[in-house]
């Protein structure tokens, strides 16, 4: 079996679990943060398991560009620097401004993610930089890539800010979990999770491929049933929480 053979298998598999997990997610919550219950086996610092699954995305991504006989042309460049403002700071930034001491998480989520980071990246990064057409430098002005980076920018700014929401309420309010208000809070539970979907739909039209577009099933498959789970959550652990809160699209959902 050829590599593009294999990857078309694997990319039809994929989109097809994604759609499961979709359904499965929504009965089952994952078992971390707030969420966080006994029973998964055995657990690790929560810092580190950051650190440890999102490291491989960002990694990876780099070397499928490094090996590239495309790296340094302008549109895999831009796309390395769009996939990195993500996964860069996810790896090495973000798990270090959580101030949460003393927090574990279970090693079976952490191994999961690492395989899910590790296919995604494959999925991506091999077939915009070996697998798929060479785009050429005219893409950059394209209304796909053009409306996708803006789509992708607004959903990594909205992310940022909603997390460092959370930071601050943490910070200021104490340990524990608080109930975030101002902003796009006055609307949903999660507007960091809105905005990290909104982000991977934009590199989805951004890159127009199958790859790109299967992020973007794994991401909602993941974060829409987990932001359900959290509105219940908040609803259930304060009894004042705002009631026109909606927990993914507001007024709506």
């Amino acid at each position: 079996m050829t590599e593009a053979a294999f990857y078309d298998f694997f990319l039809w598999s994929w989109i097809g679990l994604g759609a499961a997990i979709l359904v499965v997610l929504f009965f089952v919550t994952a078992p971390y943060g707030r969420h966080a219950k006994r029973g998964w086996g055995p657990r690790m610092p929560a810092t580190l398991g950051w650190v440890v699954m999102e490291a491989p995305a960002s990694l990876g991504f780099l070397a499928y560009y490094l090996v590239s006989d495309r790296r340094g042309e302008p549109v895999s460049l831009a796309l390395l620097v769009l996939w990195e403002l993500h996964y860069a700071d996810r790896a090495f930034l973000f798990p270090f401004r959580r101030r949460s001491p003393g927090q574990t998480t279970p090693v079976l989520i952490v191994a999961s993610a690492v395989f899910f980071n590790f296919c995604n990246t494959y999925l991506n990064g091999r077939w915009l930089f070996t697998l798929g057409p060479e785009r050429p430098v005219s893409w950059l002005a394209d209304p796909r890539f053009v409306a996708g980076t803006v789509l992708f920018v607004v959903g990594l700014v909205t992310n940022r800010w909603a997390d460092n929401v959370l930071f601050r309420l943490r910070r200021d309010a104490g340990p524990g979990y608080h109930v975030p208000k101002g902003g796009l809070y006055r609307f949903i539970s999660c507007p960091n999770y809105a905005g990290e979907s909104l982000q991977w739909l934009g590199w989805a039209l951004a890159t127009y491929s199958l790859g790109g577009l299967t992020f973007a099933v794994w991401t909602l498959a993941n974060l829409l049933p987990r932001a359900v789970s959290n509105h219940r959550w908040y609803k259930k652990t304060f009894p004042d929480y705002p009631p026109e809160r909606r927990a993914f699209v507001p007024f709506v959902w």
